[in-house]
């Protein structure tokens, strides 16, 4: 496995680019929580009319733009702008004019609340990248040779950004061209993502550190590379087999869960097989590579 090192790099690079140009190019899709609107969401207990028809319907109301989305067998879930009492009767009149309508529910979110929340959202996640860092410094603070213990927090960041730039990527594939949102449980699965992948990660690396001290006290002299696949093939079994068994409860999730959960199981499958791969796969021989280049 230690000679095929350079080549485990290619799917994760290629996959990062992509998803850096998916971002750049179309961004991500924020939902009401996060951009402010309304959101309202009713059911035609007979049978719903055509989608088509429920847009021709709201479009001439003067809302802006209307967003409808099929719920269920029988509902629909309108997005639009922050919306007043008096507009929101508006906008139920001729829904109600198309049949038997229950209003399941309807919410508003004004916009300062949402820059609110998506600034809150930005500073957890530089908060709990920060904790990150300054825990590997303290637990790795006895680490020295041949690679400094900061390396390892550079790694272990460098690994999460990975991590959490696969699912960000395809979220704005998805809501560009599915209409997919992005709201505060994608950023919770964010947040969960590096918690989840940090500890894979930190579990390979202080095998790393156990190994070199063993070596330390036993005199015995062996290569960086070689401590580092050791140490991979020590912690490989567990690894994987801790993250399939989340990954299969969040594809249950996912398949069978609710609507609402659907984005949220979505993003945390992706970010723990990417996780799970970069503990393994990019994270130790980034440590080798940085070695090597630091012995020439």
């Amino acid at each position: 496995m230690q000679k095929y090192q350079n080549y485990f790099f290619i799917l994760p690079v290629a996959l990062s680019i992509a998803a850096l140009l998916a971002l750049f190019v179309w961004g991500l899709k924020p939902g009401i929580e996060l951009a402010g609107g309304s959101l309202l969401e009713v059911q035609y207990p007979a049978g719903r009319p055509p989608a088509e028809m429920v847009r021709e319907a709201t479009a001439g109301l003067g809302l802006g733009e209307v967003r409808v989305q099929p719920s269920g067998e029988f509902g629909y879930i309108l997005r639009q702008r922050d919306l007043s009492n008096t507009e929101r009767q508006a906008l139920l009149q001729p829904l109600r004019n198309m049949g038997e309508m229950e209003e399941v529910q309807f919410t508003s979110v004004g916009p300062t609340i949402g820059e609110e929340l998506l600034r809150k959202a930005w500073i957890a996640i530089a908060l709990v990248v920060l904790c990150i860092i300054a825990f590997i410094a303290f637990a790795f603070r006895g680490v020295s040779k041949p690679v400094s213990s900061w390396k390892y927090g550079i790694v272990a960041i460098a690994t999460l950004l990975h991590d959490i730039l696969l699912p960000m990527g395809l979220f704005a594939y998805l809501g560009a061209f599915h209409g997919a949102e992005v709201d505060s449980l994608f950023i919770v699965a964010l947040l969960t993502i590096l918690g989840i992948s940090i500890n894979d990660t930190i579990v390979v690396f202080d095998r790393i550190r156990e190994n070199l001290r063993l070596n330390e006290e036993k005199h015995k002299h062996e290569a960086y590379r070689d401590v580092v696949w050791n140490s991979i093939r020590q912690t490989l079994a567990r690894s994987i087999n801790t993250s399939l068994t989340v990954v299969i409860m969040l594809a249950a999730l996912y398949i069978v869960g609710p609507e609402a959960t659907e984005n949220f199981a979505l993003t945390l499958i992706v970010g723990m097989v990417a996780g799970t791969y970069s503990s393994i796969f990019l994270a130790a021989p980034m440590l080798v590579i940085w070695e090597r280049w630091a012995r020439k």
